[in-house]
């Protein structure tokens, strides 16, 4: 799904979700995940009433000044240990930034934009298999 460049993702979350599918190893594929993860940023109630309602566990921390505010009943808990993972794709985020044109989004159509994407995704691919194996 591609937004607009200055447009949070976080109201495009249900879209996005109910429109995924994920390949099982048995061949089929289910319509959503089974879990969903995001930066504190989308701790929203919105977003994790959505998720319970549709059985997607929530790997969302929350925020600092919610902590502050915190209401009574079922306490937010998210698993830390999945969290821990976003880092390989906060990680290819970067790398993907590093290109000039995707980082300042230079291409105002959203097709070449794309097109931006998929050429930094295969050159990003093609210096990894370039690279030496290692050897022991």
């Amino acid at each position: 799904m591609l937004l607009a460049g200055q447009a949070h993702e976080s109201p495009q979350v249900e879209a996005l979700a109910s429109s995924a599918r994920i390949q099982q190893p048995n061949g089929h594929k289910r319509w959503r995940p089974r879990r969903m993860g995001g930066d504190k940023a989308y701790h929203a109630q919105r977003i994790r009433h959505w998720l319970r309602t549709h059985r997607i566990g929530a790997v969302i921390p929350p925020r600092a000044s919610r902590a502050k505010k915190r209401r009574v009943g079922r306490p937010v808990s998210y698993d830390r240990e999945r969290y821990c993972g976003r880092n390989v794709i906060e990680r290819s985020l970067g790398w993907l930034k590093e290109c000039r044109s995707v980082a300042t989004r230079f291409e105002k159509l959203a097709v070449h934009y794309l097109g931006m994407v998929h050429l930094a995704i295969i050159e990003r691919y093609l210096k990894v298999l370039a690279q030496p194996v290692p050897t022991t």
